[in-house]
């Protein structure tokens, strides 16, 4: 049984952590310090999904303040939404770095937010993980003190921003599958000219679930919102992209790497995924798994 000292005690060895971190960086030179500050979004505006973000970038000093302060950003605020999380894209260049402690420091902060995490999810039920997490640490988000630092530190040819769209996968059995159609048949949907309607369509896609074998795999890939990442490239086969939900550190570069911004975001007109997969049910993202 986890308890409310051992939560707190994890807790507190991470933001120890993260004060040593974000001391550490303000020792250094940095020949860089761009934060991209996003809209807030209000508990009233969660479920909306945004055809358009707009970003502005904030260099320097006030950059750099607002990097930094976006490491301790993991409580929730008075009428922002605690579910669609603050995000922190930035690029923080550090320049004549004790590379060896810093990369240290970034990789014990890591190592904390990992700890904590395991700590919290080894309490099973959802209801008692929420009552023990916010009894110990009263309005903390979760999810935001478990974000992971990205950071690098050989050379990379470039380091650029982009947007992108993920998906929520959910695996399900074909009688599950039904089981949710059968829910959703009692739903009243104002888009539909009236319930009858509705119903009718929803007995289309009950008709095409249950057609298929007990044992077919089905999986649901629903678009999530859209977020920011970093993409990292050495060479057109060697990269990789991470999360921009923290501000990437870059630490001590050769000069003529290549630096980008993030844009604002504009949604394109149809869906680029979308059109990649033949979905059973294309109102609620499902289809068949590949065997």
């Amino acid at each position: 049984m986890v308890t409310k000292v051992q939560i707190r005690s994890q807790f507190d060895l991470l933001s120890d952590l993260t004060n040593h971190f974000i001391d550490d960086l303000m020792q250094y030179d940095y020949s860089k310090a761009d934060y991209y500050q996003l809209p807030d979004i209000d508990s009233h505006a969660e479920k909306i999904v945004p055809q358009s973000i707009n970003v502005t970038k904030i260099t320097g000093a006030a950059g750099q303040k607002l990097i930094l302060n976006s490491f301790h950003d993991i409580y929730k605020k008075s009428s922002l939404s605690s579910r669609v999380l603050k995000r922190h894209p930035g690029l923080l260049v550090i320049k004549n770095a004790d590379q060896k402690q810093l990369v240290a420091r970034i990789q014990q902060v890591n190592k904390a937010k990992a700890a904590f995490k395991e700590c919290i999810l080894a309490i099973d039920n959802n209801d008692a993980r929420f009552e023990a997490v916010h009894n110990a640490i009263p309005n903390l988000i979760t999810l935001a003190a478990y974000r992971k630092i990205h950071f690098e530190v050989n050379s990379p040819f470039s380091v650029r921003f982009t947007w992108m769209h993920k998906h929520a996968t959910k695996t399900l059995t074909k009688k599950m599958a039904l089981a949710m159609l059968e829910k959703s048949a009692g739903y009243s949907n104002p888009r539909m000219i009236d319930q009858l309607s509705w119903q009718a369509l929803v007995a289309q896609e009950q008709l095409r679930v249950a057609s298929l074998g007990d044992k077919e795999k089905l999986r649901i890939r629903r678009p999530t919102r859209v977020s920011p990442q970093v993409n990292v490239r050495y060479t057109a086969k060697d990269r990789y992209h991470v999360s921009a939900a923290l501000p990437f550190i870059l630490i001590n570069p050769e000069p003529d790497v290549k630096l980008g911004t993030l844009a604002d975001y504009q949604k394109p007109q149809s869906h680029p995924r979308k059109r990649e997969y033949d979905f059973l049910v294309d109102r609620l993202y499902l289809e068949q798994v590949d065997k």
